[in-house]
């Protein structure tokens, strides 16, 4: 009979199986006829004080080596030449028929074994040839008939290790030589560890395969497929050379992973469904987790063995689902975020497996009295949050849905849980979820072995979170939790009253919108004030949303929502800039909001969301509003669709006479545009430009940018490299294509059309917060430009000759539409450089009707009359 070689007990048994079909093939024992061969150490029955260990006889693991190394594996013949009890003895030879190698003549030829002579009959051939053959043996002195009788082959088996961790750890993680003695079952073996004699029990890291349980009777009950994996890893490993990585020692288990020159069982056993990945001792495995958790999926998606039911946490969602490109709106909390699809839907995503900050145990329950907020009141939930708005706010992200959650209900001191869609979000190859749980500032969590609703990069969110635990980070930090002491003054008149002058004092202040009731009224988190206010958009009458009234319900007006979602989509969790002017009696603030250059107020009216109110008339940014509002209410657009226009009544305005103010200031003039507008630096902020740009071009010549990284859009504020070589603070303006891209050099007014390769991101230290803009732009009080271009280009020439790159002395006579009217003299003579050019006959005055601005203009009159020699 031929079957493959499966286990040597001894060096006189051997294991022999059949080849498999459909199942573990059965086994079957045969002992070697006519020769002994000696017996192998055996350990102390476990629970019998009274037994001892018993050690090697002389030689016999040399011959059970022998046959090992000669059989383990090959296909064997055998005969059967009696049965003794439960035992079969016969011979055995190596390959397909009895032709081939006699292994029990072999192992007495090498002195391994000796002959059993009792009862020896001459007819018996084979017998007879083993005495020859043991005789030759005797004669030339092998093996057990060498001198000295062979007490030096007997091993020094350690069984136990005092201290199996240090044991481990003085491994270092190396391959060490060892055979494989007995499989418990597919994940657990035990080894001799080579050439130190250490008989081990040695767990696979990062995998468990189905077991044996036993029962109270002492049977052995298999779970499913557990019989078929131990015989896969026995048929490959069993008796056989491999090399060991022993990688941990958690409570006295050893895990390791088994190296075979034909490859890596725990691979193996994954690929082929015979085992399943475990979080506990993944961390361990050296090989990268990364390769057991694809030959997993690989066993999933064909369904084989123990996956042969398993249905993908995403099966049910189309690809354009399961991964897909959005736009983060708002930072729902520190594990959650609303996003914006491509389709203009908005979308609420929950980062997987993982949990933000919490209160734990008795802290709930403290000052029952005072209003708890999430945000601020529990510990290290603020920085979390913080993070995530900074890294994500107005971004692109990528998001790939690794599970949906289902709702569940309320239960027993559990709150209700909608339907939660747990995704991987990325950004610039970063997975969001590893960043905070790295800083500390969220925890991962653990599920149960068969819940396969987690993270798709679950095993580097655990390696994150034990990084965090290392080093102390946040929520494992031992320091005080950090507290963070808001005053919330929204609606507290008489806080509001005490805080008003100081805000307006401040002129424009940092602030974090938080939430947005309406398209013109905001709640602000001020940082440096560490305070929550209301504030309301001034200048401004947006449409009002649908609220509560004492009587009843009041309807929302028309293009309300969408006022509302204007602002949400531009400044909804963002840094903004806000100037106070006033308080209404409830004690909102009022004033205007800024984000990135824009005015808040302006652009609702620009996009036909709001009207202009009375009020903004007082402001700098009356003309633009009105500007805005008049286009809007021509085109007829949104709140403007059923506008008609009402013959206008002349109405004399009666007003307070005032005098005309002259307080010129030195500003230093950087550019002249073609339509006689410049642009000037105001000299006393000039040192503060200088310093501030050194310090950008040290920092950038230290730290290069990376060429073409940058992807430009419009209105962002960036940093250009000019045709001079030295970088610059810009603006874009507009993006037509990455080769040709308009930007404004904030700093000096002047504009050009550069690729994107020369611009990259403005380095937060040298933002707009740090410095404001610097270039402010002009034009001429009391003169007319020439409209015709040829006339208009001299006086542009003659005014870039005169006082372009010099310092002059300006002074503000009133607003214009775009920008303000100005008078404006040379630095060194103090003559004005607009009556220049009226005398020159270059442009024509500018009669303006304001009472006070009458003895200006019949000045420059006068010299336009020709009668400058006696009067100016």
């Amino acid at each position: 009979m031929c079957s493959p070689g499966e286990g040597v007990l001894s060096g006189c048994a051997i294991i022999v199986r059949g080849q498999p079909r459909g199942g573990p093939p059965p086994e079957r024992q045969i002992n070697l006829s006519n020769i002994r061969a000696g017996a192998l150490a055996r350990r102390a029955a476990q629970g019998q004080p009274e037994s001892k260990d018993t050690p090697d006889e002389p030689w016999a693991f040399q011959a059970r080596e022998f046959l090992r190394k000669k059989l383990i594996g090959k296909e064997v013949c055998f005969t059967v030449e009696y049965k003794n009890m439960h035992r079969e003895y016969g011979m055995v030879y190596l390959g397909k028929d009895t032709t081939g190698e006699n292994i029990a003549e072999s192992l007495v030829s090498e002195g391994l074994a000796t002959v059993r002579r009792e009862g020896f009959r001459g007819n018996n051939p084979e017998q007879a040839r083993l005495c020859d053959l043991e005789d030759q043996s005797k004669a030339s002195k092998k093996g057990l008939w060498s001198e000295g009788g062979g007490a030096q082959t007997i091993r020094n088996i350690k069984y136990t290790i005092e201290n199996p961790r240090n044991f481990v750890d003085s491994l270092h993680q190396k391959p060490i030589n060892a055979i494989i003695e007995h499989v418990r079952d597919g994940s657990v073996v035990r080894a001799l560890l080579l050439p130190d004699y250490y008989l081990v029990t040695v767990m696979l890291s990062g995998i468990k395969c189905p077991t044996f349980k036993r029962e109270a009777d002492g049977t052995e009950t298999p779970e499913p497929f557990a019989a078929e994996a131990r015989f896969f890893t026995e048929s490959r490993l069993l008796q056989r050379d491999v090399q060991i990585i022993l990688e941990s020692c958690p409570n006295q288990i050893i895990l390791g992973t088994i190296l075979h020159p034909n490859g890596n069982i725990t691979e193996l056993l994954l690929k082929e469904g015979f085992a399943r990945c475990v979080d506990w001792s993944m961390a361990v495995y050296t090989q990268g987790a990364e390769k057991l958790r694809a030959a997993e999926r690989s066993a999933k998606e064909r369904k084989v063995r123990i996956w042969k039911d398993y249905v993908a946490p995403t099966a049910n969602l189309d690809q354009k689902d399961r991964q897909f490109v959005a736009k983060v709106m708002q930072v729902v909390n520190a594990d959650a975020m609303v996003v914006k699809l491509n389709s203009g839907e908005y979308k609420t995503i929950h980062l997987s497996s993982i949990r933000p900050p919490r209160n734990e145990g008795e802290e709930k329950n403290k000052d029952k009295d005072k209003r708890f907020r999430p945000l601020y009141d529990i510990p290290y939930m603020f920085e979390a949050r913080e993070f995530l708005r900074k890294k994500l706010i107005g971004k692109k992200v990528n998001v790939t849905v690794d599970y949906i959650r289902a709702a569940t209900g309320p239960g027993e001191g559990t709150p209700a849980f909608p339907e939660r869609t747990c995704a991987t979000v990325t950004i610039g190859g970063i997975n969001i979820a590893e960043a905070l749980v790295s800083k500390g500032l969220a925890t991962v969590i653990r599920y149960r072995q068969d819940d396969d609703q987690r993270s798709s990069h679950y095993d580097e969110l655990l390696a994150a979170e034990a990084r965090a635990i290392k080093n102390g980070k946040g929520l494992h930090s031992k320091k005080e939790v950090p507290i963070h002491r808001v005053a919330d003054i929204s609606g507290e008149t008489q806080k509001a009253k005490q805080f008003l002058p100081f805000l307006q004092r401040a002129g424009r202040s940092e602030a974090v919108v938080e939430y947005v009731f309406s398209g013109s009224r905001l709640k602000l988190y001020m940082p440096k004030e560490t305070c929550l206010i209301t504030f309301l958009l001034a200048g401004i009458e947006c449409p009002r949303s649908s609220r509560n009234t004492p009587g009843g319900m009041q309807v929302a007006e028309p293009f309300s929502d969408e006022a509302m979602l204007f602002t949400k989509e531009l400044v909804l969790q963002r840094e903004v800039e806000v100037e106070v002017e006033s308080m209404d009696k409830a004690g909102n603030f009022i004033g205007w909001l800024h984000i990135e250059g824009v005015n808040l107020s302006v652009a609702l009216v620009e996009n036909a969301l709001s009207k202009v109110h009375f009020t903004a008339e007082r402001s700098a940014y009356y003309k633009t509003l009105v500007a805005a509002e008049e286009g809007c209410r021509q085109r007829k657009e949104k709140i403007w669709a059923n506008y008609e226009e009402k013959p206008v009544e002349e109405v004399v305005h009666l007003s307070e006479e005032k005098e005309r103010v002259a307080n010129y200031k030195p500003v230093y003039v950087t550019e002249i545009t073609d339509t006689l507008h410049f642009y000037a630096q105001d000299v006393e902020t000039g040192s503060q430009l200088e310093s501030l740009m050194e310090t950008m071009r040290a920092e950038i010549a230290a730290q290069p940018p990376v060429e073409g990284s940058y992807s430009p859009r419009r209105g962002d504020y960036c940093i250009a490299k000019f045709a001079d070589g030295e970088w610059y603070r810009a603006r874009v303006e507009k993006v037509e294509s990455p080769a040709k891209v308009h930007v404004f050099y904030i700093d000096y007014g002047n504009r050009e059309v550069v690729s994107s390769t020369r611009l990259a991101p403005i380095p937060p230290a040298f933002s707009t917060r740090t410095l404001p803009v610097q270039a402010t732009e002009y034009t001429f009080a009391f003169i007319q430009v020439p409209q015709d271009e040829d006339a208009r280009a001299d006086v542009v020439d003659c005014v870039v000759r005169d006082i372009q790159n010099t310092q002059c002395l300006l002074n503000v006579e009133y607003s214009g539409a775009t920008c303000p009217h100005v008078t404006i003299q040379f630095g060194d003579t103090k003559e004005d450089v607009g009556l220049g050019l009226v005398k020159e006959g270059l442009v024509m005055v500018d009669v303006r009707k304001e009472k006070h601005l009458q003895k200006m203009v019949s000045e420059e009159r006068r010299c336009d009359a020709g009668d400058a020699s006696s009067h100016c």
